[in-house]
C-alpha cells in the first residue's frame, strides 16, 4: 500500500477535488405535504443525478474508519469491509483540531520506525493462514517452575529474534531443563524496544517486531504440546506516555484513560497512570485480560509493579508492615477494586487461570480469596530475596553474610509462604543497568580458585532459593547455565548496538557452563521426582537450624534434609543436625560433585549416614554429616529405623 500522506495534505486535495460540490450533504429536493390525512406524510422527490454523485463520494479522509469519541461512546461513521493486512489509523474531529491515532483496540500495530508514523494493521487472515490449535492447555500443576523469557533477545545473533525462532530453538531447551512454565515479558506492543516491553502502547496487540499474531499462537500451541504453561507479564499499572501510537491524550483530552494533573503521571518514570474509577477504563483493561486468554490461549498473568497503581505515591515510600500504611489516604481504592474485579472475572471465566502479583509492599490479603476480602491472586513474588542476594554479592564480605537475615528474607511472610514465588534473580538483575549473578561471581575471574568460588556460590544460591520457599520458583533465561553477560537493549548510550541483546546458547557446549546446567537440571528433578516444593507442613519447610557463627543453615521438607555451609573457609568433618525420623539418610544432590564442577570432597562411602540417638535442634535424633566449606547437600530418608 502506498504511503499515507499527512492529514492536512489529504484534506487540501479533497477540498480541491470537491470545490464545486453543493455546500451541504442534503440533496436538493421538493417536499410535498398531504394535509388530507390524519397524520402528516412526506413525499420526498430527489434528483437522481445528485443521488448517484453522492453515492460515488468517498470519505474525506482516506481511512476506512472515522470515529468520534464522546465521553462514554463511540460513533461509527464509516465502516466498510477492510481487507486483511490493510493499514489504517483513526481520525478525530475535536475542538482542538483534527487528530490521528492508532486505535486503542487494535490487535496488530506497526509502531513508529525510521521516521515513519505508526499505524494499525487489520488482522483477519483467511482460514488457510489462520493458526489451527492442536494442543489443549496443560493441567494446572501443584508447583511452578517458571522459565522467564524475552523473545527478542532469545537468539544468538545481534538482532531481534522472532516468535518462530523462539518456538523452534528455545522451547525444547526449556523442556529439557525441567521447567513446567514459561513467562514472557515484552510481548504486548511497545514503541521503544529498549523499554523491554514495560511501556506498553497497544494493549491488545502482540509486538510486531517479533512476528505476526499467528506466529505467537504457534508459540503458545507448541509450548502447550510440550506440557509448558504460558504466562504473560502484563502491565496494567501504567502505560506509555506516547500520543501518536499510545493512549495518552487519545481523544485530545488529558483524562481520556488517565488521571489529569500530577496524579496522571508516574512519580519517577513519567508513564501515565490509569483512571480506574472510570467504567470505560475498567471495561478496557478487563477486556484486555480476557482477550489474551480467548485469542492466544495463555494460562496466566504476572501483574507487573502493583505498588505503582495501588498507591498514589507509586510505592516509593517506606513500609514497616504497620496496617495503617495499607489503609491511609495514599491507597488508591479504585485500583484495588480493579484488581479484585480482574481476579474474580478471570477465575470465574477460566477456573484454571493462574495470577501472580508483583508487590514489594506485601499488601495484606494479596493472595486471599476475594470472597474473604482479599485481592484474589494465586501467588505473589518475593522481590526482597533477589535484592538481598544482590546486596550480599556486591556490598557484604562473604564471611559477614548473616544466615538469620537470609532465612527470614527467603521465607518471607510465614502466613502466606505457601503462596510465595521465589527467585534468586530475574531479568531485573541482568537488564536494569545491573549485572547478572554469574557476571558478578565469575565474569572477571582469572584464577581457578576464583572460578571455583563463583561456581560454588552460584549453585548454593539457586539451591537454597529453590527449596526453602513456597511452591513456585522462577529463573531468567540463560541464568541456569551461568550466562556471563548482562542484557543491554540497543539505545543511544550504546550507539544502538545489539551486541548484548542476545543469549549465547553455545556456552552449553563449554565444560564450565555445561556443569552448571547439569546441576540446575538435577535441581529441577528434585521437584519433578520428589515433589520437593510441596513438602513440609502446609507446603512450608521446617527451618530448624540457623547458625550465624558457623554460617550453616538446615531445614526439613518431608523425608528430605537440606544443609548449607556458606562459610568461605571453614569445613566440618562431623556436623550435628537434628532430624525428625530415625533411620538411614542418603545424599541425593551434592553441589560439590565433580559433574557439577566441584571438588568431590565427600567420598562415596560418606553418602549414606545413620541417625544417632542424641537430642539436637529440639529433635530426639540427629545426623553427623561431613560439611565442606561453600557446599550444600540434600539428604533423603531411605530407611526408617523403629525403636
Amino acid at each position: 500500500m502506498e504511503e499515507i500522506l499527512d492529514p492536512q495534505t489529504r484534506y487540501n486535495e479533497w477540498r480541491e477535488k470537491h470545490k464545486d460540490d453543493p455546500p451541504s450533504n442534503l440533496p436538493p429536493c421538493d417536499v410535498i405535504i398531504d394535509d388530507g390525512t390524519e397524520h402528516e406524510e412526506f413525499d420526498v422527490v430527489t434528483d437522481p443525478a445528485w443521488k448517484a454523485k453522492f453515492k460515488a463520494k468517498k470519505a474525506p479522509i482516506a481511512y476506512w474508519l472515522e470515529t468520534r469519541k464522546g465521553r462514554k461512546a463511540w460513533l461509527e461513521k464509516y465502516l466498510p469491509g477492510i481487507p486483511h493486512g490493510s493499514k489504517y489509523r483513526v481520525y478525530f474531529n475535536t475542538p482542538m483540531g483534527p487528530l490521528e491515532r492508532v486505535p486503542a483496540w487494535a490487535t496488530y500495530v506497526i509502531p513508529e520506525a525510521d521516521g515513519n508514523q505508526s499505524f494499525a494493521v487489520h488482522w483477519e487472515p483467511t482460514p488457510e493462514i489462520t493458526h489451527k490449535w492442536r494442543h489443549k492447555h496443560p493441567p494446572k500443576p501443584k508447583s511452578l517452575r517458571i522459565y522467564e523469557c524475552h523473545v527478542g533477545i532469545s537468539g544468538m545473533d545481534s538482532r531481534v529474534a522472532t516468535f518462530n525462532e523462539f518456538t523452534d530453538n528455545v522451547l525444547a531447551h526449556v523442556k529439557k531443563a525441567g521447567y513446567n512454565a514459561i513467562q514472557l515479558f515484552g510481548i504486548v506492543e511497545h514503541k521503544d524496544y529498549f523499554t523491554a516491553g514495560y511501556r506498553v502502547t497497544n494493549f491488545f496487540a502482540v509486538s510486531s517486531r517479533f512476528g505476526t499474531p499467528e506466529d505467537f499462537k504457534r508459540l503458545v500451541d507448541e509450548a502447550h504440546g510440550l506440557g509448558l504453561l504460558v504466562f504473560l507479564d502484563i502491565v496494567h499499572s501504567y502505560a506509555a506516555p506516547d500520543e501518536m501510537v499510545g493512549l495518552s491524550s487519545f481523544d485530545g483530552s488529558n483524562d481520556c484513560y488517565f488521571h489529569s494533573g500530577k496524579r496522571g503521571q508516574h512519580k519517577f518514570w513519567g508513564t501515565r497512570m490509569f483512571k480506574y474509577e472510570d467504567h470505560e477504563v475498567l471495561h478496557f483493561l478487563l477486556s484486555n485480560l480476557n482477550w489474551w486468554i480467548t485469542e492466544y490461549q495463555v494460562d496466566g498473568f504476572y501483574f507487573h509493579s502493583l505498588p505503582s497503581m495501588m498507591y498514589t505515591h507509586n510505592g516509593f515510600a517506606t513500609f514497616t508492615g504497620d496496617v495503617e500504611e495499607y489503609c491511609n489516604q495514599y491507597v488508591d481504592k479504585d485500583a484495588l477494586l480493579y484488581l479484585i474485579f480482574a481476579n474474580e472475572m478471570l477465575h470465574f471465566l477460566h477456573p484454571n487461570i493462574i495470577t501472580i502479583a508483583e508487590d514489594a509492599t506485601l499488601y495484606p490479603g494479596l493472595c486471599e480469596p476475594t470472597s474473604q476480602g482479599g485481592l484474589g491472586f494465586d501467588y505473589y513474588a518475593n522481590i526482597s530475596a533477589s535484592e538481598l542476594w544482590l546486596s550480599f554479592l556486591e556490598n557484604v564480605p562473604e564471611h559477614e553474610w548473616s544466615m538469620s537475615k537470609l532465612v527470614s528474607t527467603l521465607v518471607g511472610n510465614k502466613y502466606s509462604a505457601d503462596k510465595m514465588l521465589l527467585y534468586a534473580e530475574n531479568h531485573n538483575q541482568s537488564i536494569s543497568g545491573g549485572r547478572s549473578f554469574a557476571e558478578i561471581l565469575f565474569g572477571s575471574a582469572k584464577t581457578d580458585e576464583a572460578l571455583l568460588r563463583g561456581r560454588s556460590l552460584h549453585k548454593m544460591i539457586r539451591l537454597v532459593t529453590f527449596t526453602i520457599g513456597g511452591p513456585a520458583y522462577l529463573n531468567f533465561m540463560g541464568n541456569e547455565f551461568g550466562h556471563p553477560k548482562k542484557v543491554e537493549f540497543p539505545m543511544s548510550s550504546n550507539k544502538f548496538s545489539y551486541s548484548l541483546a542476545n543469549r549465547k546458547w553455545d556456552l552449553l557446549e563449554d565444560s564450565f557452563h555445561k556443569k552448571l546446567f547439569a546441576f540446575d537440571n538435577d535441581m529441577m528433578k528434585l521437584d519433578i521426582d520428589g515433589k520437593i516444593m510441596q513438602r513440609g507442613s502446609g507446603g512450608i519447610p521446617n527451618v530448624h537450624h540457623v547458625k550465624d557463627t558457623e554460617m550453616v543453615i538446615s531445614y526439613l521438607r518431608g523425608p528430605f534434609v537440606f544443609v548449607f555451609n556458606f562459610h568461605p573457609t571453614k569445613s566440618y568433618e562431623r556436623y550435628s543436625l537434628g532430624v525428625e525420623e530415625a533411620g538411614e539418610y542418603q545424599i541425593v544432590l551434592n553441589t560439590d560433585e565433580e559433574i557439577y564442577g566441584g571438588q568431590a570432597l565427600i567420598s562415596q562411602d560418606q553418602y549414606t549416614q545413620r541417625t544417632i540417638s542424641r537430642r539436637t535442634d529440639g529433635m530426639r535424633v540427629c545426623l553427623e554429616v561431613p560439611l565442606p566449606s561453600r557446599t550444600a547437600q540434600v539428604y533423603k530418608l531411605t530407611r526408617i529405623r523403629r525403636a
